[in-house]
């Protein structure tokens, strides 16, 4: 795949989505389902290596970037993930006029509704390939329950998880959820 295909096929992620994950499901269909450059599990670490570092939620189209055509393919990543950015930068100005119009409003609710709607997409295959045993689906679902529950900090919440995690591979449970 050649890197301006690989800009065009992630920019299409990244100008449909307007939140970070919710280009997902157009990224997997596009490099892993269609053009075979890229794996799910590739996918997976490129969303855990955005989700373990700071910055936007969005910065895995880098790693996917990466994962496809290295370096070059980074960049590629890099400039389809803040053209967006910079394209909207002038939508707003010439739309800031019309956001109380309730047609403008109506549109944009229906965009955070869509949105959600692909986050949640997003999410089904990355679960579907990350709970592989008790132990990481009792995570998830104690996480869920937090999030859903408390105003805990999410950074929080993920380093307990990894202490888990760590602590269970330590004591040698094996995926199955036995004891090595």
């Amino acid at each position: 795949m050649n890197i301006i295909q690989l800009y065009l096929l992630l920019l299409k992620g990244t100008m449909t989505a307007f939140t970070g994950l919710a280009s997902l499901p157009v990224v997997q269909d596009a490099l892993v389902i269609q053009h075979h450059v890229l794996a799910d599990t590739q996918l997976n670490e490129a969303v855990v290596i955005t989700r373990s570092t700071p910055g936007p939620i969005g910065l895995y189209i880098v790693s996917v970037g990466y994962f496809v055509a290295g370096v070059p393919g980074a960049v590629a990543g890099w400039l389809a993930m803040i053209t967006p950015a910079l394209l909207i930068v002038p939508l707003v100005h010439f739309a800031g006029r019309w956001v109380e119009h309730p047609r403008v409003r109506s549109v944009l609710q229906t965009v955070v509704i869509a949105s959600a709607g692909l986050l949640l997409a997003a999410a089904i295959p990355l679960a579907k390939d990350a709970l592989t045993d008790p132990i990481t689906i009792g995570i998830a679902a104690v996480s869920l329950g937090l999030l859903l529950t408390t105003k805990l900090d999410t950074l929080w919440i993920i380093l307990g998880a990894a202490g888990i995690s760590l602590s269970a591979s330590s004591l040698g449970v094996l995926a199955n959820g036995t004891v090595h």
